[in-house]
């Protein structure tokens, strides 16, 4: 009798927790998502199936490194489908936790021509989020030829549209509804978290849909996309048309020389320039100085390696002298825009230039897939440029500082970017949100900007990277709690031969600086916002 009552209190308990996890979500079969689609797409499949994940440590965006052990249920969906008329074929990964969903829904961003993963995909879930991203129409092994190029000398516009927007606002709209399906509600608050081509795509969300988010994270971003690509093909040019080809030794020589005499301008000796408009170094102080390349190996600045990298600094120009677009901080690593690959530390160096770079000129620009792009000359340098800007300006450029309609929405924003950044011109992002405030008085309202001193590309180098940013932007959506700082860690690296403590800092909210006051120079408390 005794055990008939335990096994009917057993098998009571049992239907008690099974009903319960069934009123927190549906049932992950392709049945359940049937009605799963957007009046401007034809879906061609979905796909659903019940997954374990575990962190993707490659994928991780703006956060302090997470190393776990632990798995997360999921429902996990593909979406493939295509535009009518357009002859494309996306595909968004949606990912929708089993249990402990937060109510929130994440977008999360790619980077270079990667437009998302599903990888990415497992830093949210992990928090509690519903999640998507999408591939922009093409995976993210596929060359760019194979997408940019509906044949030779024409490129596939439905496919630069897929990748600069469409298919953004997409994966938007059908993680939200698929989020509906499974879980019997709509989310409460939308998010986006990205990096790169990630921030970029953050802010064109802001610009071109700006209701699809509650609040974005977009860091790094990859706006002026029609100009700052071109640049970054700069150093290469220059390359050839000087017929000088550097190692990374003489290009280190130049940064560390640069960063020793401005370093201190702020105060701190620390490796940092934190004030790089005080930066007046000459590169051509170097000339007829060694630089040591490995333990027997020397090499002695020459004329011409000055001039080039004084004019890699400056950014590009025309012919009549203007400024085209920024170069690159004094601090900032020359080799990954400047790269050449050397037999020796420093001899017979041929070049190597950043990948999207190339791909722009050749692709998008030459629309030749074959081209050599150490043939183009200034005088085709200069062409390139103005028909980047003539042409994909109105369609990838991610540059409109007019944000009505995304503070209108009650949207919140928040950007930051590594002031060492040797991709992304930190200037541009600058000058983009100076652009934006000077429309707007009231910008901080909702969008604020944080210069981030020493840190680099998407990751902090031995700068200061705010990995909380997120939980900051949480903050301020769901609590009114605006960000005047952003806690940063500045963790020491092997870039560096100085022993630096782990510091702290709180980033300053545009248009002041964090500023040295006195005293221990690793902690927060040693700096203010001027």
């Amino acid at each position: 009798m005794v055990s008939s009552y335990l096994y009917l209190l057993g098998l009571s308990q049992f239907l008690t927790s099974a009903l319960s996890a069934k009123t927190e979500t549906g049932v992950c079969t392709a049945d359940t998502f049937a009605s799963l689609g957007l009046p401007s797409i034809n879906v061609l499949s979905v796909d659903a199936k019940l997954n374990r994940v575990s962190w993707d440590i490659d994928d991780t965006l703006n956060t302090y490194p997470v190393v776990t052990n632990k798995t997360v249920d999921v429902c996990q969906l593909t979406v493939n489908y295509t535009h009518p008329g357009w002859n494309d074929n996306v595909t968004t990964w949606i990912s929708l936790p089993v249990k402990n969903w937060n109510g929130r829904f994440m977008g999360m961003g790619g980077g270079g021509w990667v437009m998302g993963t599903q990888g990415a995909l497992s830093q949210a879930v992990f928090g509690g989020y519903a999640a998507a991203s999408t591939n922009g129409g093409h995976d993210e092994s596929a060359t760019v030829k194979s997408w940019g190029l509906s044949s030779e000398g024409n490129v596939n516009w439905a496919n630069m549209q897929d990748f600069s927007s469409v298919s953004l606002d997409d994966a938007a709209s059908l993680g939200k509804a698929a989020t509906k399906m499974f879980y019997g509600k709509a989310h409460k608050y939308a998010y986006w978290n990205g990096c790169s081509t990630g921030g970029r795509q953050g802010l064109m969300m802001a610009q071109r849909y700006p209701t699809q988010y509650d609040g974005i994270l977009a860091v790094s971003p990859a706006i002026n996309w029609d100009k700052f690509i071109p640049a970054e093909f700069w150093p290469q040019m220059l390359m050839n048309a000087l017929e000088y080809y550097p190692s990374a030794c003489e290009l280190n020589a130049f940064t560390e020389h640069a960063t020793d005499a401005c370093d201190e301008l702020d105060g701190v000796k620390d490796r940092i320039i934190s004030m790089p408009g005080l930066c007046k170094f000459n590169a051509s102080t170097l000339i007829g100085k060694t630089a040591k390349c490995s333990s027997n190996s020397t090499i002695t600045i020459t004329a011409k390696a000055a001039k080039y990298v004084s004019l890699v600094w400056a950014g590009p120009e025309d012919p009549s002298g203007s400024s085209l677009w920024y170069g690159l901080s004094h601090d900032a690593p020359l080799t990954r825009l400047a790269g050449t690959n050397c037999t020796l530390p420093s001899q017979n160096c041929k070049p190597v230039p950043f990948q999207i770079s190339a791909d722009w000129q050749q692709i998008f620009l030459s629309r030749n897939s074959s081209l050599d792009v150490a043939t183009i000359n200034y005088t085709e340098y200069i062409r390139h440029f103005r028909q980047s800007v003539n042409e994909y300006n109105s369609i990838i450029g991610t540059r409109d500082p007019d944000l009505t309609d995304f503070k209108q929405s009650g949207g919140k924003m928040i950007t930051w970017h590594g002031m060492k950044d040797q991709l992304i011109f930190f200037n541009g992002t600058e000058n983009y949100y100076q652009q934006a405030m000077d429309l707007d008085s009231d910008l901080q309202d909702y969008y604020r900007f944080f210069a981030a001193p020493g840190a680099e590309h998407c990751k902090s180098g031995i700068g200061f990277y705010p990995g909380n940013s997120l939980d900051s932007l949480v903050s301020w959506v769901e609590n009114g709690t605006a960000p005047d700082t952003l806690r940063a860690i500045a963790t020491p690296t092997g870039t560096s031969s100085a022993k630096l403590p782990l510091r702290t800092a709180d980033l300053c909210a545009y248009p002041k600086t964090l500023t040295y006051v006195g005293g221990d120079a690793s902690k927060a408390s040693s700096f203010t916002c001027k």
